[in-house]
């Protein structure tokens, strides 16, 4: 189906589902007492329910980013916008997430994405590793997208032929891209994370039968946590990073009633300091994180281990990269930009920490008295 055709029929499903709600809004002021004398649609709650959503917000830099481009190139397309995640569903998917032209500006992420033949009738998703996963459920079609960018073999690529301690002008930051909880779930299958040689890593987190998808846990249209699920076993909590299910004390602290978010939390301050710890002693060049501005890591030019203004801009961005140094600074953000990962995989976020950390401390004075692997 070319472009033109298939704009044309994206409007009238549009208009036909209008068709649907707006007589029942403008005729009638909804509420929750006069909703179901009304007859109203269910259809009606749920373009509602989605419109309230991040995947609707026309406004935000993930669907504006690119205004001033005039299009959305291929490389972004797939995740940023209707036309390109239907043209990649209905492709060869030969290069995960992209596809090879750009597409014109001004649509979300709505309703046909996911309701399509190609999307549910996906069974197999390719990751950034190459591997392609098949154990996802009614979340394969969430995973094409909350992948990430990268993976260990990004970076192993990237480090190739460069001694472990070497600064080399050849290497730059590599970001895992943002959200990417579907690579925190399948853990070492997926290679999200860096993994280091000779360590085993923990799988797809595997929960309860019920609960092991993206919309077992997420309602799909709004995207929120059905907390009513995991209260009817976690009944003592009032957060979920208060969870907890196991008993080792990995951090150290003492403390293993707290939740595992706690513990991941600890490390990944160790981590902080272990990397910049690393960068002025190792590296030469002191280093500092911002987590709003990319590339995110930055020359710590006064040396207080803070990114004032100033040196949060690109011209800034560290470049006096090794491969160690830059294996751990990718775990790092990895933890930093799925703010959920203690749920999604705690124990795989622990051993990428752990595992960064004790690759570091082969360089650096870096503290691992405590700590537990899980």
């Amino acid at each position: 189906m070319n472009r033109l055709l298939k704009a044309v029929c994206t409007v009238i499903g549009f208009v036909f589902l209008m068709s649907l709600i707006m007589p029942l809004n403008t005729l009638v002021p909804m509420t929750s007492a006069n909703a179901q004398d009304a007859g109203r649609s269910p259809i009606a709650d749920i373009v509602e329910a989605w419109r309230a959503s991040p995947h609707a917000d026309r406004s935000s830099e993930a669907f504006t980013h690119w205004n001033e481009d005039g299009e959305i190139p291929g490389s972004c397309a797939t995740c940023h916008s209707s036309t390109g995640a239907e043209d990649y569903l209905n492709g060869p998917m030969s290069t995960p997430g992209v596809i090879e032209h750009p597409v014109p500006l001004g649509t979300t992420i709505g309703c046909v994405v996911c309701h399509q033949s190609s999307a549910e009738t996906l069974a197999s998703v390719p990751f950034p590793s190459g591997v392609a996963v098949d154990m996802l459920g009614s979340g394969a079609v969430c995973a094409v997208c909350h992948q990430g960018r990268a993976s260990s073999d990004s970076v192993n690529t990237a480090t190739l032929g460069i001694e472990d301690d070497a600064v080399s002008a050849e290497l730059g930051f590599i970001n895992i891209h943002y959200a990417a909880a579907a690579a925190s779930l399948m853990g070492g299958e997926a290679r999200g994370g860096y993994q280091y040689e000779g360590k085993t890593y923990k799988g797809k987190f595997t929960h309860v039968p019920n609960l092991a998808t993206c919309t077992d846990c997420h309602n799909p249209h709004t995207l929120e946590v059905a907390q009513e699920s995991c209260a009817s076993c976690h009944q003592n909590i009032s957060e979920f990073s208060d969870i907890r299910m196991s008993p080792i004390d990995f951090d150290g602290d003492g403390d293993t009633t707290e939740g595992i978010a706690n513990p991941i939390a600890s490390l990944h301050e160790r981590l902080d300091v272990a990397i910049r710890k690393y960068a002025a002693d190792v590296a030469g060049t002191d280093i500092v994180y911002h987590s709003g501005s990319f590339p995110y890591f930055f020359t710590d030019s006064d040396g207080d281990g803070a990114a004032s203004g100033e040196e949060a801009i690109y011209p800034n961005r560290y470049q006096t990269w090794t491969p160690r140094l830059l294996r751990a600074a990718y775990n790092y953000q990895i933890i930093a930009k799925d703010k959920a990962i203690y749920t999604h995989n705690p124990h795989y976020a622990l051993q990428l920490l752990y595992d960064s950390l004790e690759n570091l401390s082969e360089q650096a004075d870096v503290d691992m008295s405590g700590l537990v692997r899980p």
